[in-house]
This record gives structure tokens, C-alpha cells and sequence, in this order.
């Protein structure tokens, strides 16, 4: 079975404290690894202003996940999703090549490096 890669975004609702949201992240990290998911890369982009009211709320909790999985996976992760009452939202996207490569170099910091550079000179 063929490997791809994928990113996924989720919003979590902002009435959560710190514990409850580390657990229902924890919940969705289960769920990949159990379906042999393999986590590249994980961002917990903390509380952000929704562009639009979402369920009368306007900001969330925000998370991202990296993962290499087969592609029965994201069937599984988004049901999870939608069974949970507190995601506000979510998104699972496939990456190609280019967007596999542009994300090794944001983690590495080339783009903040670039932006140092571009100021100095």
C-alpha cells in the first residue's frame, strides 16, 4: 500500500482548558498511530480569532499534524472528527512533493533566515 503524505488542521473550541485540549489531541494522535500512521511534524498554534464566527465562537484552538499514512487513514481521523464535539472545524489535505520540500524548509527555519538576511541588507 502506497504512502502519502498529508497535513491536517484542526480548531478546537476555545471553552477547553490547557488539560482537556491536550487530551482530545492526544485522542487524535491515537487514532493515527493506530492506523500506522507515521507523524512527521506537529504545531499547536494556541488560541487565534476565527475569520468568521464558527458556532457563535470567534476564536479556537488551533493544531496541526504532518503524517506519512496510507490513504484509508484520513477516513478514520475525519470520522473521529466529526464524532467529537469539541472540533470546531477541520481540514486533511494531501501534500505533494513541492509542498513536502517547502515544509522540510519552513521547520529548518530557511524562511526566517531569509527574512534576517533580507533586513540586514
Amino acid at each position: 500500500m502506497e504512502l502519502k503524505n498529508y497535513e491536517t488542521v484542526f480548531i478546537l473550541t476555545p471553552l477547553l482548558n490547557e488539560v482537556q485540549m491536550q487530551e482530545t489531541v492526544e485522542k487524535f494522535r491515537q487514532v493515527l498511530k493506530e492506523n500506522s500512521a507515521d507523524i512527521i511534524h506537529e504545531e499547536n498554534w494556541g488560541l487565534r480569532k476565527l475569520a468568521y464566527p464558527i458556532q457563535k465562537k470567534s476564536t479556537g484552538f488551533y493544531h496541526l499534524i504532518e503524517f506519512k499514512a496510507p490513504g484509508t487513514v484520513v477516513d478514520q481521523l475525519e470520522l473521529t472528527y466529526r464524532r467529537d464535539e469539541k472540533v470546531v472545524r477541520f481540514l486533511t489535505t494531501v501534500l505533494d512533493k513541492h509542498a513536502v520540500a517547502y515544509n522540510e524548509r519552513r521547520r529548518n527555519g530557511e524562511f526566517k533566515q531569509a527574512k534576517k538576511e533580507e533586513v540586514k541588507g
